[in-house]
């Protein structure tokens, strides 16, 4: 499997999962105190901006815009944060 390929996976089965689930409580955080917090406002915000990050590098993967040596160097940093139980950046910067 290439590193593309991996990354891809990793990101459908397993990141964005992680960040949905965060989402929801978040939501559901929010249905229970009957307002959202701003905390809870820029975590929601930061949680989507991640989400669509990951949306443009499965978009390059699939467009073939990306190549095997990022795609290795973003999936360690992946495997570090979740080994970390870091559920933030896993190494992407904002550009």
């Amino acid at each position: 499997m290439s590193y593309a390929q991996e990354l891809e996976k990793t990101i459908k089965e397993s990141v964005i999962p992680d960040i949905d689930e965060s989402l929801d409580a978040i939501f559901e955080e929010i249905a229970d105190n009957k307002e959202a917090t701003e905390d809870a406002k820029e975590e929601i915000e930061e949680l989507r901006e991640f989400k669509a990050d990951l949306q443009d590098v499965l978009d390059d993967i699939l467009s073939g815009d990306i190549e095997e040596a990022e795609c290795k160097e973003l999936l360690d940093d992946i495997k570090e944060a979740q080994k970390n139980g870091e559920a933030e950046d896993f190494g992407f910067v904002e550009e």
